[in-house]
């Protein structure tokens, strides 16, 4: 018997009580935030933190050129939800990550979408090639 794996991470991120809208369900900007939580906690845990002080600082210098949500189901409560993310393409300049915001026991999908960010030059702040060091880090998130 095989068992199919989710191809990407699932980061646990918090909803907290300011998040909620005056409806009381999670706010539409949020959701940008919460793939930015997910995805900083899980470069960090792995030596790649957005850190001007650390020698790597230029090589994971990327801006979001693109974001894309649908939104399914609303959050309607704080506590602790998951973020899966993946990455389906990595190009010369760019990555382009499909993400899911899921409930906390992953039965629920409540968004979905992809985000599309450029490597660039720190001084110029134009796009420069993705080194391979950040290429080998993005190979396991690769769909």
């Amino acid at each position: 018997m095989t068992t199919a794996v989710e191809p990407g991470h699932i980061e646990n991120v918090l909803i907290h009580f300011d998040d909620l809208d005056a409806m009381g369900v999670l706010h539409n900007g949020r959701y940008v935030l919460l793939l930015e939580r997910a995805l900083a906690a899980y470069w960090s845990e792995r030596g790649w933190p957005f850190d001007p002080a650390t020698p790597h600082f230029a090589d994971i210098f990327f801006v979001v050129r693109e974001f894309a949500i649908t939104y399914h189901v609303p959050i309607a409560a704080v506590g602790p939800i998951g973020v899966h993310f993946w990455l389906d393409r990595v190009g010369t300049t760019s990555l382009v990550y499909g993400f899911r915001v899921l409930s906390a026991d992953r039965s629920v999908i409540h968004a979905e979408g992809r985000r599309v960010q450029v490597k660039i030059d720190p001084a110029t702040l134009r796009p420069a090639p993705i080194g391979a060091d950040v290429r080998d880090a993005c190979a396991v998130l690769l769909k």
